[in-house]
């Protein structure tokens, strides 16, 4: 086996900030403490002198601009559970190391993906695009994975003997060990794990306790580590809650694309689509402002869906400003790409019929398209009508005209040619609209195709429809 561990060490701010970038000198404060201190500074803040467990107003004092925002360690989870969904499109065994790392199995992955430098060329790539600092190792053990993850990136060690001999030249401080059991080895006198590796069992034991040797043993490859295997859920909600209100739909797109990403990263997770998804925003007074987004066929495209959800954004009228946007979806159906002829010719500029759709229905609402239903009578003039539209309807088993007159009229002159026919229609019995007509596809003398009909009872013919 080959396990990647992927760490993500400004996964904190990330969730902390998810309504709107981080700028400048930043900082996480530590809601679990009594008092307003420093949880984590990122690197501007640091280099003014900003440090973990300092008093806010001392932070203060040494960066007048620091930005803080409290630390949500719920909205971390949530954040790395996405980033696991985007990363089940390439491992099968997909395992949460909280708070900020991700560890999976990618020895089956390999031959798929042309062996681990484009593995992890794509990896890297989607993580940045995505705007997530990260760093990435491999070895055939988990717990080395983690452990290199956090001090070397890119770093992939495949043979055995050569991850032992790395470990071996960790510094104590990089081992994973607690902080306490480091601290007490480097008073023994002990600086690297190597050194540490050469002790007796019983007498490691005596220093660092089970807990220690049993940590060293999954370092080394001579115990097994635990992995749950994380699985996509069947249904999606988030929430972002903005720290004050935002007011108009152009301070919510920031929050809107990452929840449409989140969406489209657990799609992809699951294989599947998402057909109807709403958005629900809670204003100051308890009111809240639902936006149904539908879609004609199922899609899973960050981009697809953040554009959809943005038009209907945009056009609705917000009553009052916002403080939290949740994006919600129940079901989430299997996802089928759309069939494509090997000869097919590749189509320019222009939009499919399914993206079309979507961006009139998006623009001007659901009930302005309409499309032809199929009825189930035999009468043409009862045999369709307009409904919502939905997924493709099939044909008549009869051809029939693209223009259906409303209602017949009188053929001006006899056909010149009858193409087809006759094709008897008698129907409408029972509720006492009954017709009863021969049909013909014609030409007429000027060479239009007709659709005519001839009763039995008067002889003269009757125009029904036009073909293309």
């Amino acid at each position: 086996m080959f396990w990647a561990c992927l760490r993500f060490p400004g996964l904190a701010f990330s969730a902390a900030f998810a309504a709107a970038p981080e700028a400048g000198p930043s900082a996480l404060l530590d809601q679990q403490a009594r008092q307003r201190l420093i949880a984590l500074p990122n690197a501007e803040a640091a280099a003014q002198g900003v440090r973990r467990g300092q008093s806010l107003a001392a932070a203060r004092a040494l960066c007048p601009a620091l930005a803080v925002r409290p630390r949500d360690r719920d909205a971390e989870a949530g954040l790395l559970a996405e980033l696991a969904a985007w990363c089940y499109q390439f491992s099968g065994h997909v395992s949460l190391v909280p708070s900020q790392a991700i560890l999976m199995e990618v020895g089956a992955s390999l031959r798929l993906f042309d062996g681990w430098p484009k593995l992890v060329a794509q990896l890297k790539d989607g993580l940045s695009e995505q705007g997530h600092a990260h760093t990435i190792a491999a070895t055939p053990f988990p717990a080395a994975s983690w452990v290199f993850a956090a001090s070397a990136d890119g770093m992939a060690l495949p043979d055995v003997d050569g991850v032992r001999r790395m470990l071996g030249a960790l510094p104590l401080a990089r081992s994973g060990l607690p902080a306490s059991t480091v601290t007490s080895l480097q008073a023994m006198g002990f600086r690297r794990l190597e050194e540490v590796f050469h002790l007796p069992r019983p007498e490691l034991t005596r220093r660092i306790g089970r807990q220690g040797v049993g940590w060293l043993d999954r370092l080394r490859g001579e115990a097994p580590t635990a992995l749950p295997a994380w699985q996509p859920p069947a249904s999606f909600r988030q929430t972002i809650e903005f720290d004050g209100e935002l007011d108009g739909s152009q301070p919510l797109l920031f929050p809107l694309r990452r929840l449409t990403r989140s969406l489209a990263n657990q799609l992809a997770a699951r294989d599947g689509g998402v057909q109807r998804f709403t958005l629900t925003l809670e204003h100051a007074r308890g009111e809240s402002t639902r936006i149904v987004v539908a879609m004609a066929a199922p899609q899973r495209e960050a981009e697809r869906l953040f554009e959809l959800a943005r038009t209907r954004l945009e056009r609705t009228t917000l009553p009052e400003p916002a403080r939290s946007l949740e994006l919600h979806a129940d079901e989430l159906p299997a996802f089928r790409p759309p069939m494509r002829d090997l000869f097919e010719p590749i189509k320019g500029d222009g939009l499919d019929w399914t993206t079309l759709d979507e961006r009139l229905r998006a623009r001007l609402g659901d009930a302005a398209l309409k499309q032809i239903e199929l009825v189930a009578d035999h009468r043409p003039e009862r045999a369709s009508r307009y409904g919502t539209p939905t997924a493709k309807v099939p044909p008549p088993p009869q051809r029939r005209p693209l223009w259906l007159l409303r209602r017949p009229e009188p053929l001006r002159h006899e056909p010149a040619v009858l193409l087809s026919g006759p094709e008897r229609i008698e129907s409408g019995w029972w509720d006492e609209d009954d017709i009863r007509r021969d049909y013909y596809i014609v030409r007429t003398p000027q060479g239009q195709r007709a659709w005519a009909y001839r009763s039995p009872e008067a002889q003269s013919w009757m125009l029904h429809g036009w073909f293309a």
